[in-house]
């Protein structure tokens, strides 16, 4: 779905299942952390919004977006979803396509594996400034998103 055309932060709080008494791990890139930081932050306030206690949300980072399914990995055995934070910006090479493959295929696989959720809240924009709008932006906040996703997957 077009961003464009959404607020990330938009959703109804009646249609999302209670996270109490689960477990929602988080896995963080460093890389763009001033956009990734704001997308953690979102996603854990919205997690504690629907009940979710801070104690179950553990929270590891990782160097980059290409090492966010190892981490979730290490992590996805003691909870019920994990939610993997991270930003890809295209740049001058084609590095991003490599990466963005490759991180989307390794959450697939680990969804399919696990039979648990691990939701892609990655960003993958043409720019700074369109990651800028997404995390906290314009746009509104893919981390609050990601949580949500996390939630009604959990519901299924």
């Amino acid at each position: 779905m077009a961003t464009e055309l959404k607020n990330l932060s938009d959703y109804d709080t009646t249609s999302v299942p209670s996270g109490k008494g689960k477990k929602i791990g988080i896995v963080v890139s460093e890389w763009n952390n001033h956009i990734t930081y704001p997308l953690l932050k979102g996603a854990v306030e919205t997690l504690l919004q629907h009940g979710v206690k801070e104690k179950n949300i553990p929270t590891i980072f990782v160097p980059g977006s290409f090492e966010l399914p190892l981490g979730a990995q290490k992590i996805i055995e003691e909870v019920d979803a994990v939610i993997c934070i991270g930003c890809v910006i295209k740049g001058e090479t084609k590095h991003d396509e490599y990466i963005n493959h490759a991180v989307a295929e390794g959450i697939m696989k680990l969804n399919l594996k696990h039979n648990k959720p691990v939701i892609f809240g990655v960003l993958t924009p043409n720019n700074e400034q369109q990651a800028i709008d997404r995390a906290g932006g314009k746009h509104g906040n893919k981390g609050i998103e990601a949580a949500i996703t996390a939630l009604k997957m959990l519901k299924l």
